[in-house]
């Protein structure tokens, strides 16, 4: 892993959206991948790729499909059946945790690999792929990977329920414009998010609403991965019932994606206990300041674009 350009990765993210917008817009990327509104629809993946799509399952649950997402590495997964797809993501197409889950619906169910190799031994075990188009990231962590497998994600909905292609094109630049805001200001305020977060607490805690949970999970996977500062994720009503406890007697910092209908619960214990919080998206009352981005009242674009703020921390921090 290389700090520096891992930053030039995150630069890059403004222009790789772009072009992946212009695919979106020219093509349905989904188009011959066999999947289509009746189906029945399994996620597979590790790390950035479950999170993704583990948002991305409960979206489509809620519009009423049937798809669900595990961790490959799981035991417990479904039967292979005809009638079951199965997509497995993986950034680089050599999870082995990814290939090996696949062994079982070889032959029996259609296998759609979403990744970022497409000459990989994961689309070698698969009937069908589908491109991330992010380019290949030099640092050695999965950012613009991430950002592209939600939006491809995003694309799929728009497959499945025939919705206008456009829409999810508009999020994409949209994402553009406000990831390039956030990189542009980050002067303003990088170092005194560092200064804030990144004490001598021993670690960062990071939360967000379920509709977004990926964001707290990938931030928290930046802060380990690049830096190795110890940090946490979790879902902001949930956090009242797990990590409320660790406010008790430590010097509490968080990150915080706005955005839930829980957070005056949360900040009831935070402010109580002196906890410093920094929100993103949204000033909310009881944080120590907000870093806003442009068009961060749009939810979808929230999800692509908020994590790029606990990136750009973790590469402050890894210095």
């Amino acid at each position: 892993m290389n700090r520096d350009l891992f930053l030039l990765d995150l630069e890059y993210k403004p222009q790789a959206l772009e072009a992946l917008a212009d695919s979106i817009e020219t093509s349905n990327p989904w188009a011959s991948s066999g999947l289509a509104r009746g189906s029945r629809i399994l996620f597979l993946g590790m790390g950035s790729s479950n999170y993704a799509a583990q948002v991305s399952a409960a979206r489509l649950r809620k519009a009423g499909m049937n798809a669900y997402a595990e961790l490959a590495s799981s035991d417990l997964l479904p039967a292979a059946s005809p009638d079951l797809i199965v997509v497995p993501i993986s950034a680089s197409g050599a999870s082995l945790e990814t290939l090996s889950s696949l062994d079982p619906y070889m032959g029996i169910s259609r296998i759609v690999a979403l990744t970022n190799s497409v000459d990989s031994a994961l689309v070698g075990k698969s009937d069908a792929a589908i491109d991330l188009i992010a380019g290949m990231e030099r640092g050695g962590i999965a950012c613009r990977t991430f950002q592209h497998t939600l939006a491809l994600l995003m694309a799929l909905e728009s497959h499945l329920f025939e919705s206008d292609r456009s829409l999810v094109v508009d999020a994409i630049r949209k994402s553009s414009r406000a990831t390039s805001d956030v990189l542009a200001r980050r002067g303003e305020w990088l170092d005194e998010l560092h200064s804030v977060l990144c004490g001598d607490s021993g670690g960062i805690h990071v939360a967000g609403p379920a509709r977004r949970l990926s964001s707290a999970q990938q931030a928290a996977l930046m802060f380990r991965e690049g830096p190795r500062i110890g940090a946490t994720a979790s879902e902001t009503g949930e956090w009242s019932h797990v990590d409320v406890y660790l406010t008790k007697n430590s010097d509490y910092r968080m990150l915080l994606f706005a955005g839930s209908p829980w957070e005056a619960q949360l900040f009831d214990w935070t402010t109580q206990r002196g906890c410093k919080v920094i929100s993103v998206g949204a000033d909310l009352p009881g944080a120590q300041a907000a870093i806003r981005f442009a068009n961060d009242q749009d939810e979808d674009v929230r999800l692509l674009t908020e994590v790029i703020v606990a990136e750009l921390l973790a590469w402050r921090a890894w210095d």
